[in-house]
């Protein structure tokens, strides 16, 4: 593996302005993502998943959001800075983002092959007909059924998981260094969410690509993570393996998503949804902001001091950020 990381995100501060103020959605995030890795980004709505990926990409708002503070680096390029022509000549090449949401990430009026040759031909510099041959490779190796007589197909004749395909084809066209995958299979069937996680999979392990997934579906993570980073309140507090994460989860929060997922072998009754909600960005909270949903006898300073990211029974890969509980529990436990 590659010493040094492909992204390497250090103290982020993303805000928004909201009637005149300006508030964090995510506060001094930390991270890295190694070459053939894959970091699972997990989480309720709300906890500031989509948002991480947006300031990576620098797709932040600029008349509502701003990032404030930290550091993005792309493969020892800080990318925090940069005028918007080099950001365009690094997203979709060098780096890539698939959106939650095909259909409306996707242009109406152009055709499928178009969009994804399109990016060969700007980032490539490849003449028409060699971006259209490339781009009917990759909707081959995206699976798209009968690719040649879909190449000219609009986004509204496609399903949703064949919109899907497309916007990993487009992902893919110019083999990026870093993939970010914002909740892909949301909405997907159970078969064709299988057949993408796959195909994400063969994509990371050919290119040797870094890759952040972003999902709330723990089940998916399990499949096709390598590290995971637990986020709520816009901070991560708990990061870990995936093998560590699922048998020894740490923070009271995770130990929750975890007890929340439905299991075939316990009845539909035996569900454990999490009490209240994600707070606002605009809810100010000096301490942890989970402590207002945590079960676990709190101490004071859970509501007056953010703890810190720190060890969890000294392994050096396993981080979770909590006052009241320093080593993890077992699965058998959440059994």
């Amino acid at each position: 593996m590659n010493k040094e990381p492909v992204l390497k995100v250090s103290g982020l501060t993303t805000e928004f302005r909201i009637k005149g103020d300006w508030y964090p959605a995510i506060r001094d995030l930390s991270f890295e993502v190694n070459a053939n890795e894959t970091l699972a980004i997990v989480g309720e709505s709300g906890c500031g998943k989509s948002i991480t990926a947006l300031s990576v990409m620098g797709l932040i708002s600029k008349s509502q959001g701003r990032v404030a503070s930290g550091s993005i680096n792309l493969l020892g390029r800080e990318l925090l800075g940069l005028k918007e022509k080099e950001m365009e000549s690094i997203r979709g090449n060098t780096m890539a983002m698939v959106f939650q949401e095909p259909m409306t990430s996707l242009n109406p009026v152009m055709t499928i092959g178009s969009q994804i040759a399109e990016a060969l031909r700007y980032h490539r510099k490849l003449s028409r007909r060699q971006a259209g041959e490339q781009a009917l490779e990759l909707l081959d190796l995206v699976k798209i059924p009968s690719a040649a007589k879909r190449f000219s197909d609009y986004p509204h004749q496609f399903s949703g998981g064949m919109r899907q395909r497309v916007m990993i084809a487009m992902a893919l066209a110019c083999e990026p260094r870093l993939l970010l995958a914002d909740e892909p299979t949301t909405a997907l069937d159970v078969t064709i969410q299988v057949q993408i996680l796959a195909l994400l999979a063969e994509s990371k392990a050919r290119s040797g690509m870094g890759m952040v997934f972003i999902t709330h579906n723990l089940g998916v993570v399990a499949s096709i993570a390598d590290r995971v980073a637990v986020m709520y309140g816009g901070r991560i507090i708990e990061q870990a393996s995936v093998d560590e994460l699922f048998d020894r989860p740490t923070h009271p929060y995770t130990e929750a998503l975890l007890r929340s997922m439905p299991r075939v072998d316990r009845d539909r009754s035996d569900l454990f949804p999490i009490p209240g909600q994600v707070p606002p960005i605009t809810e100010e909270t000096p301490g942890c902001r989970y402590a207002d949903r945590c079960t676990m006898n709190k101490e004071a300073r859970c509501t007056r001091e953010v703890p810190p990211l720190a060890p969890v029974g000294g392994s050096s890969t396993h981080l979770a950020r909590c006052w009241v509980r320093a080593e993890p529990i077992t699965r058998e436990a959440l059994q």
